[in-house]
């Protein structure tokens, strides 16, 4: 299959294997590191009837190769965009780690990657089905991917973590690994406990009327790095309308919700992170105390750091290793234990 013409975004120089030690990758796989494509991919997704973009990361030799790869997709976070994680938090560097990982980097605006109940202005806010249906099946017949659960894992930052793990836990049939790093996983949870009196009400910051206007300069301001006609500044990139309009659309994107609506047997493998001074770990420290009560088998990580991209540049190369190994002893291609016959 001849490979889609995209946009080559920029080339990445991989550092030289003696970064590899000095940033004391603990998963690191053992292959000479080289240069990747960062490459821009534009699509129309109907879900959400505007031409969208994701960066992706093809392992080396793709276009040599007859091989299909397992996919890892990053989801970006609150006023991020799609080049979130390949320019800033490293991942050419990391997915150069593997000689057998595509990892895709979709947008999704400002959407907490949800299907919004009530649009407004004409807009179509369907940005799960975004996700869920129009990337993953651009990237299934346009690269050769294992187009199926055990080739399929997603992790996400601050908006993206609670993204990546509340469709993870509404589709667990499409993810072998679901993951989050410094997740804002109460999202839901705290808009639905407003909704019922049970919390009280998100206050505003107070702004003077020039630092209103300044605000409103800035948000209107387009964003050149992500190049999507009327998707580029911050008020595009909002949708109109109302995310939740009763406590129980909430409550069907609440991950604390859905994953005592499942069976241990169903879940996806989940990978938690967060920085032990963010204020978001409380909700990452609460879905790992479950899931040990539950006896579900995750992985969790809390290490010294802040809600920023100097956490998250550690961070990917964590959630990059340990969701690859899940895919892989997926796919079969791990050793797998056998238990010793007994003697007695």
């Amino acid at each position: 299959m001849p490979r889609l013409q995209i946009q080559t975004w920029a080339r990445i120089a991989v550092a030289s294997a003696a970064l590899v030690a000095t940033l004391a990758i603990p998963f690191a796989a053992p292959v000479s590191a080289q240069s990747l494509e960062l490459d821009t991919v534009e699509f129309f997704s109907p879900a959400v009837d505007r031409a969208m973009k994701y960066n992706i990361v093809l392992p080396r030799g793709y276009d040599e190769s007859t091989q299909r790869y397992p996919v890892l997709y990053l989801l970006h976070g609150l006023t991020q965009n799609y080049t979130a994680w390949g320019l800033s938090n490293g991942t050419p560097f990391y997915a150069g780690l593997y000689d057998d990982l595509i990892v895709v980097m979709p947008d999704a605006g400002n959407s907490w990657y949800v299907n919004w109940t009530a649009d407004a202005g004409g807009q179509k806010n369907n940005w799960e089905d975004h996700i869920i249906t129009d990337v993953i099946n651009h990237v299934d017949w346009n690269f050769r991917t294992i187009a199926r659960r055990e080739g399929r894992a997603i992790s996400g930052l601050s908006m993206g973590g609670y993204g990546a793990i509340t469709l993870g836990l509404r589709h667990p049939e499409m993810f072998i690994s679901i993951g989050s790093t410094s997740g804002a996983l109460e999202h839901a949870r705290q808009i639905a406990r407003r909704m019922r009196g049970e919390a009280p009400p998100r206050q505003a910051p107070e702004r003077t009327a020039a630092e209103q206007a300044e605000r409103a300069a800035r948000l209107r301001r387009p964003n050149p790095l992500i190049g999507i006609d009327g998707f580029s500044s911050q008020v595009e990139r909002s949708p109109d309308g109302q995310e939740f309009p009763t406590p129980e659309d909430a409550d069907a994107y609440d991950p604390f919700t859905l994953i005592a609506q499942l069976d241990n047997d169903v879940l996806p493998h989940i990978y938690l992170d967060c920085g032990t001074e963010d204020r978001l770990i409380g909700g990452a420290r609460e879905l790992a105390s479950i899931l040990m009560e539950r006896d579900v088998p995750f992985d969790y990580m809390q290490m010294e750091g802040r809600h920023n991209a100097a956490y998250w540049i550690q961070s990917i190369g964590r959630i990059s290793a340990v969701q690859y190994e899940v895919m892989q002893r997926a796919l079969g291609q791990r050793p797998s234990g056998r238990r010793r016959a007994s003697s007695n």
